[in-house]
């Protein structure tokens, strides 16, 4: 009897424990301020049926870096060919936020930038490390992905082709 009920806990534990993904979660509504000072609600980056990436980073992030600068150099690209918009989301606290600004601008970045200050959005997206890159259509994570390596943008662009229907 004993066996019986010890076997029947191993398998039935696995079925109630499921791995924590965001995949097709709904954008939680944080309220944070863009470089400009201007608010944003965060469930509102994306209510349409166009590919939204949200990537989260800080300006002490070496890979950050490297990913958005690589993202740039494709933005253009990817606006025109999937009508995709990126927003880059710092989580440098309130004592670096001034430099994100004066960094971004250095950089030429054209894509939108938003300060998590308060890292109440990163926590909400369940954001442990950076470089974290989502992307949101319809006001649903649709991906999710953590750290960058170059080439990660070649699957994102095919993400993009899959999502939107468009070869490019």
């Amino acid at each position: 009897m004993y066996l019986i009920i010890a076997l029947l806990s191993v398998f039935a534990l696995p079925s109630g424990i499921k791995a924590q993904d965001s995949s097709g979660s709904r954008v939680p509504s944080v309220k944070i301020r863009s470089v400009a000072g201007v608010i944003v609600n965060t469930a509102d980056l994306s209510t349409d049926n166009t590919p939204v990436i949200v990537s989260f980073w800080a300006t002490w992030c070496k890979p950050c870096i490297q990913e958005l600068q690589t993202y740039h150099g494709l933005y253009e690209s990817w606006q025109q060919k999937y009508g995709a918009t990126l927003i880059a989301v710092s989580i440098d606290d309130s004592r670096n936020a001034s430099k994100v600004a004066p960094f971004v601008r250095s950089r030429n970045w054209t894509f939108p930038v938003l300060l998590d200050v308060n890292q109440e959005f990163k926590r909400a997206m369940n954001v442990n490390n950076v470089p974290h890159t989502f992307v949101i259509m319809n006001g649903k994570v649709v991906f999710s992905h953590s750290a960058y390596s170059p080439g990660d943008e070649d699957e994102l662009e095919e993400l993009l082709k899959k999502l939107t229907g468009k070869e490019g």
